[in-house]
């Protein structure tokens, strides 16, 4: 038995909650993933797993084998980034997060860019408006837009992005545009649910925050389709502003309320901070933050 090999399979099992997402997640077989723990548990003469139909739990000798193969597995990764000079040459493979508008607008092109300019670097990109865990997902790098909660991260600030209440000018013609937050009682609104929630909305009100009840007509996930119900007049949507800009731009939406804005949210480059940055990492916020603030500053033109 390959115990190191057997190890990698463990924690995958538990990091990804049962054996079927480890499989996918290895790009294993489902039988091979469940050998490899069952072997892994004969060798040591004791249950690592507790199975049933409905979930998957660590015994409390896995729990302690579980924390020991992590850190195992900590230092044979960072012996072979050292044997491969990736603490001494910007190289590898750099795994990056980002939301998916912002992502597919602004930091894909800074991605093209940077991978001309380091051609020892292979950058996989994932794009979600879900926050990928940076840890168990194993992002080397992610963009946040909004606070961190985490201060385990380290974070470097390259802008920030205002919060835009905006509907088609077919609309606003039609039902009137709103002249304070409390307005939006009267109007139909599309909401982003993983900005907000469908039945409130948050303003400024002076130095404070105000909660302003809304009627959603229709509630979607993903920011494209909010300014798309928006621009055909479904009602006001509300997204952030670069979610927003090509409509603005274009006269397809028109912005309202801008003087009760939040307080914009700060979008920053995020980054586990324990132990010695490796290269490819420094280099890739050496070369995208700067760049990544220039565009942030034009949206706020």
């Amino acid at each position: 038995m390959d115990r190191l090999e057997a190890m990698k399979v463990l924690v995958a099992v538990v990091e990804a909650g049962s054996l079927s997402a480890a499989s996918r997640r290895l790009n294993a077989p489902l039988a091979t993933v469940s050998r490899k723990v069952s072997d892994l548990e004969a060798h040591l003469q004791t249950r690592l797993l507790n199975r049933s139909s409905r979930k998957l739990a660590l015994t409390d000798a896995g729990q302690i084998y579980f924390a020991a193969c992590k850190r195992i597995l900590d230092l044979v990764s960072d012996a072979e980034r050292v044997a491969v000079g990736e603490y001494s040459a910007p190289k590898g493979s750099l795994a990056l997060a980002a939301p998916i508008a912002f992502g597919r607008q602004h930091v894909l092109p800074v991605a093209v860019d940077f991978l001309k300019a380091y051609p020892d670097i292979d950058l996989q990109l994932a794009l979600s408006d879900r926050n990928a865990h940076i840890v168990d997902d194993r992002i080397d790098l992610a963009i946040r837009v909004g606070e961190l909660a985490d201060s385990s991260f380290v974070a470097s600030k390259v802008g920030e992005i205002r919060r835009v209440v905006c509907a088609s000018p077919d609309y606003f013609a039609a039902h009137g545009m709103p002249q304070s937050p409390h307005d939006l009682a009267k109007h139909d609104c599309v909401t982003f649910d993983v900005l907000m929630s469908p039945e409130v909305w948050m303003f400024r009100r002076s130095d404070d925050e105000e909660a302003v009840e809304v009627h959603s007509r229709l509630i979607v996930n993903s920011a494209e389709a909010a300014v798309d119900a928006a621009i055909a007049g479904v009602g006001i949507t509300r997204v952030l502003s670069y979610q927003a800009v090509a409509a603005l731009r274009a006269g397809k939406l028109v912005a309202a309320l801008q003087s009760f804005e939040p307080v914009p949210s700060p979008v920053s480059l995020v980054y586990v901070g324990q132990g010695p940055l490796l290269l490819k990492i420094r280099a890739f916020i050496d070369f995208a933050a700067p760049r990544l603030k220039a565009r942030l500053a034009e949206l706020a033109d």
